[in-house]
C-alpha cells in the first residue's frame, strides 16, 4: 500500500509541475509561435516530405495503369511456383527439337549447321583481280576497301574464274587468302606471289 500511495503522489506531482509550468508560460496566439521559432514560415506553408503520400495504386483501368489482369495479385498454379513453367526446349507440346532430329551413330554434326560446322569463305574470281594495281598488297582488308567483297566472314578464297580478255597484272603480292588449284596455277603463270598460304582444293 505505501509504494502505491508514493507512485500516486509523484503522479500528482508531476501533474501539478505540468500545469504550473503551462500556467506560467506566456499566452501565445494561433500560429504566433511557428512564427517565432521559423520567422516566415506559417502552416499553410507546410508540406509533407516529397513521397509522404504515394498515389493511390486503381486497379482495372486498362492497360497503361500497369495493373491489369491478375491487379497486382500475381499467378497461381504452375506460373506462382518456383522453378515452375516449361523449359526452353518445350515447343508448345509438339515433339521438341531434339526428338526430331537424327540422332544416328555416326551421324556428322557437319551435315546439320553450316554455319557453325564449316567455313565459309568470300569468294573472288582471278579475273576480278585484271585491274589490280601490283604495287597493292591483295588482301583481306584491302579487297573490302576496293569493295571486291563486302566481307569476309572466315576468310579469302582466290577461284580460278576466268572472263574473256581480262589478263592479270605481273607481280601481285597475296597475303592471309586461300587459293584453289585453278587459280594457283593461273596466279603461277602471272609470276605472282602467294606468300606462304597453302593450296585449298577446288570443290
Amino acid at each position: 500500500m505505501a509504494e502505491k500511495k508514493s507512485t500516486r503522489k509523484s503522479a500528482a506531482a508531476r501533474k501539478g509541475a505540468t500545469q504550473a509550468k503551462k500556467a506560467s508560460a506566456p499566452a501565445v496566439a494561433r500560429g504566433e509561435g511557428l512564427k517565432a521559432s521559423n520567422p516566415g514560415t506559417t502552416l499553410a506553408a507546410l508540406r509533407e516530405n516529397a513521397g509522404a503520400r504515394p498515389k493511390r495504386t486503381r486497379v482495372g483501368r486498362g492497360h497503361g495503369s500497369g495493373m491489369v489482369k491478375t491487379g497486382g495479385e500475381g499467378g497461381k498454379g504452375q506460373t506462382v511456383r518456383s522453378g515452375g513453367g516449361k523449359g526452353p526446349a518445350f515447343e508448345g507440346g509438339q515433339t521438341p527439337w531434339a526428338r526430331r532430329l537424327p540422332h544416328k551413330r555416326g551421324y556428322s554434326q557437319k551435315a546439320r549447321d553450316i554455319g557453325h560446322f564449316r567455313t565459309t569463305y568470300a569468294v573472288v574470281n582471278v579475273h576480278a583481280l585484271a585491274g589490280w594495281d601490283a604495287a597493292i598488297e591483295v588482301s583481306p582488308q584491302s579487297l573490302i576497301e576496293h569493295k571486291l567483297v563486302t566481307k569476309a566472314p572466315d576468310g579469302i578464297k582466290i577461284l580460278g574464274g576466268t572472263k574473256a580478255g581480262a589478263t592479270l597484272p605481273q607481280g601481285l603480292r597475296f597475303r592471309d587468302v586461300v587459293f584453289s588449284q585453278s587459280a594457283r596455277e593461273a596466279l603461277a603463270a602471272a609470276g605472282a606471289d602467294l606468300g606462304d598460304a597453302a593450296p585449298s582444293s577446288e570443290s
